[in-house]
């Protein structure tokens, strides 16, 4: 029960944090977000929550964001673009392992007890197993999954300190698409990049053959399984992906955008180029744990979350 108790989520002007916002605002927790806006956007803030403009790199910010005396800490603030990691790798180490511990360390002098972290399939690199389940190997393959390994293994010994111990759960999240992801950011998912170009009538480039595939899941039922974690026991202490279950390659999702504005090859321009350093080639998750433990699984598929994406864009998305 959410009995009015305080939830700060860290990014929460970001896309999936703004829409989690939304979500415990619904289910009736009251919520502060700290968020630096460098990615994310005022506006998507739920005017229900109190808004703290901020930096989990600086002490004086999360401190400031922890004077609301949180019961439970959504920690999703992060540098998310695996290209942007790879031109400043101590830029993504900064924000996402340094900032990560910004938030322990608050979390241990406030005594805060219950904490859910924002990982990444990244962690992953190129796995062999597929689907892939959680006891699989972390190899990560870009310097923004080796930061979300570190920042995660981090989160799980925290919880493990004998003077404050902490229920804390990560989620491997994959590739999340849906409303208020930016199209006009080149360093953003591919299915927002997409969306962006044929929305605009620009050419869509396809890196490598397009055969590679990727877990695209939509941020409502991401955000369904954050809040159901919070007063789950059996989640404590745990990893677990958060996927469709099912995968996709980057060809089948250029011809799903272009299908959702009447639209295909033959009337759009796609083109073909290198791949890009730090791409993966397959990814599909294991969902069988979160189905277990939290009755979970993505209830979005792909054509009905890309439609709703699409009517979000030609409104509020197209004035980006």
């Amino acid at each position: 029960m959410a009995e009015n108790r305080c939830v700060l989520v860290t990014g929460g002007a970001g896309f999936i944090g703004s829409h989690l916002v939304d979500t415990l605002l619904d289910r009736g927790f009251r919520v502060t977000v700290l968020d630096n806006l460098n990615t994310g956007v005022r506006t998507n803030v739920n005017p229900g929550a109190d808004f703290i403009e901020g930096d989990v790199r600086k002490t004086d910010d999360v401190t400031r964001a922890f004077n609301s005396k949180p019961d439970v800490v959504c920690h999703l603030a992060g540098q998310a673009s695996i290209r942007l990691a790879w031109s400043d790798p101590a830029a993504d180490l900064a924000v996402n392992v340094e900032g990560t511990l910004n938030i322990l360390a608050a979390c241990r002098r406030k005594r805060t007890p219950r904490l859910l972290y924002a990982s990444s399939m990244m962690i992953y690199g190129d796995p062999k197993t597929l689907p892939t389940p959680e006891t699989a190997p972390a190899l990560p393959v870009a310097h923004y999954g080796v930061t979300k390994f570190a920042a995660e293994r981090y989160v799980a010994l925290a919880a493990e300190d004998p003077e404050h111990p902490m229920a804390v759960t990560s989620f491997r999240m994959f590739n999340v698409y849906g409303p208020r992801q930016a199209l006009d950011n080149p360093y953003q998912g591919v299915l927002a990049i997409f969306l962006g170009h044929a929305l605009r009538g620009e050419t869509i480039t396809i890196h490598s053959d397009g055969e590679q595939s990727r877990d695209f899941v939509f941020v409502d039922d991401i955000c369904r399984a954050w809040v159901d974690a919070i007063d789950t026991p059996a989640t404590f202490g745990r990893v677990f992906n958060l996927g469709s279950g099912r995968a996709t390659t980057v060809n089948q999702l250029c011809d799903a955008v272009l299908r959702q504005f009447g639209l295909d090859r033959s009337t759009f321009e796609v083109n073909t180029a290198p791949a890009q350093m730090g791409d993966i080639r397959t990814s599909e998750a294991a969902i069988e744990a979160v189905a277990e433990i939290l009755a979970w699984r993505a209830e979005v598929d792909l054509e009905q979350g890309m439609a709703a994406t699409v009517a979000w864009a030609r409104g509020a998305g197209s004035k980006q």
